[in-house]
């Protein structure tokens, strides 16, 4: 990931190269707004924070703190943002999760240690830092322009004036006029000023951006805090997985298993007395019959938490088809993705599970006519949307057949976002990396 410009080997400085005053125009308009931006920051910082510390005794400090540090969170965003406009990328933050507004709660968020570091960006560090930048910036600008115009504007200057040529001698030295030495002693300095003013105004940008970079993002909390996420959510994937396969256990011996062996028990009775009592045979293999077909539609239902051979053998796209095609609801499939191709395993399979539940949630509760669902691989992740015209109201709250989509999802990296306003339509959207 690319953090900063270009290096400096790679850019060139010359003066009269029309990217060399872009570079310049884009670091000014990183820098000097700043120092607006610090002052305000420094300005409302500081009254809260010495509010806030002042009245903590009598506990009216401490929301007061609390508005402090989420007005240095504020700023923070603000600074963040004009870096990422002038670098292009910049590490990522991580802030903890806020606790609720109660006295244990707001002491909590306090302990943000980000909070802090946003706190002392903007109250300690970049107003003086930026009040430094922006004068150094302003001089430089200044003299580059006040020497290389400074033939022109001095005949303006009011009679009598001692220039700097006729103080030390240099006109008597040359033989020439004062105000012709001054002249051309102003556009020296000023061509000065302007070779060096690339350099002097990248030198303070940068500053300013590494200041910012290591006070306003943490990309290592951000990481652990990702790789806590990623544990957390594929150990809630294992034990729902090895839940899920206990219930199936649970499912199989509770119900198909009992009915074949009831099954196996009316045919051979019937087998006994198909000579001595045909009507009773006749009646025991209707039974049968019924304990089969019984059966099967534990079977099928059982079978709705297992990724089926189809999806194995032939992909993503034929199984859902066939998903499609067994759904109660019409349902028509489209999208990028065509027949054979095929992605990785766990992609697929979180696909798959996300395709059958939202299905199955269409079917049994959304009083729909039509479904739709739709997907598109493309190289970076794998966009499924399953939309229906029936009655809304659908979300992942615990309890409800989508909420396991959730824990799934997260186990692959995936997200899902539901959107079923009360009267419909429904639409679930998800999102699969496709990372390998």
């Amino acid at each position: 990931m690319t953090d900063s410009p270009a290096p400096a080997s790679q850019q060139s400085w010359l003066i009269w190269k029309p990217t060399t005053w872009r570079r310049i125009g884009s670091d000014l308009a990183y820098i000097l707004p700043g120092f607006f931006v610090s002052l305000a920051s420094f300005t409302a910082l500081t009254g809260l924070f010495t509010l806030g510390i002042g009245t903590f005794i009598i506990w009216v400090g401490l929301p007061i703190l609390i508005a402090c540090l989420t007005t240095a969170r504020w700023f923070a965003g603000v600074n963040r943002a004009a870096l990422r406009r002038w670098a292009g990328t910049i590490p990522p933050v991580h802030y903890r999760t806020p606790h609720k507004y109660s006295i244990g709660g707001m002491f909590k968020n306090v302990t943000d240690p980000q909070l802090w570091k946003d706190f002392i960006h903007g109250f300690l560090v970049s107003f003086p830092l930026r009040t430094a930048t922006f004068c150094t910036a302003i001089t430089f600008l200044a003299a580059t322009a006040g020497g290389l115009t400074q033939w022109f504007w001095m005949r303006f200057l009011p009679p009598g004036n001692t220039n700097l040529a006729e103080l030390i001698g240099l006109d008597t030295y040359l033989g020439v006029s004062s105000e012709t030495v001054e002249a051309w002693f102003g556009l020296a300095y000023g061509a000065v000023f302007l070779l060096l003013l690339p350099f002097i105004i990248r030198a303070l940008a940068l500053a300013d951006a590494a200041t910012s970079r290591a006070l306003l993002t943490n990309e290592t909390a951000a990481l652990r805090a990702r790789t806590e996420g990623l544990t957390v959510s594929r150990a809630q994937v294992v034990q729902e997985e090895a839940s899920t396969l206990r219930k199936i256990e649970r499912d199989l011996h509770d119900g198909p298993q009992q009915r074949l062996i009831r099954l196996q028990m009316d045919v051979e009775a019937a087998q006994r007395q198909m000579e001595s009592n045909p009507d009773g045979a006749r009646a025991l293999m209707d039974g049968a019959l019924e304990q089969s077909r019984e059966a099967l539609a534990e079977l099928r239902q059982l079978s709705r938490g297992i990724a089926p051979p189809l999806l194995a053998d032939r992909g993503l796209r034929a199984a859902i088809e066939s998903l499609a095609a067994k759904s109660a609801v019409p349902v028509t499939v489209n999208g990028s993705l065509v027949h054979g191709a095929r992605l990785a395993e766990s992609a697929e399979n979180a696909a798959y599970f996300v395709v059958s539940e939202a299905l199955a949630n269409v079917s049994k509760h959304s009083g729909a006519r039509t479904a739709t669902v739709t997907v598109d691989a493309q190289s970076a992740e794998l966009l499924i949307q399953v939309s229906d015209d029936g009655d809304g109201g659908a979300h992942v709250g615990k309890g409800h057949g989508l909420a396991g989509l959730v824990d799934r999802l997260s186990g692959v990296d995936g997200s899902l976002e539901i959107s079923s306003p009360e009267g419909g339509p429904t639409a679930l959207r998800s999102s699969i990396p496709l990372n390998g």
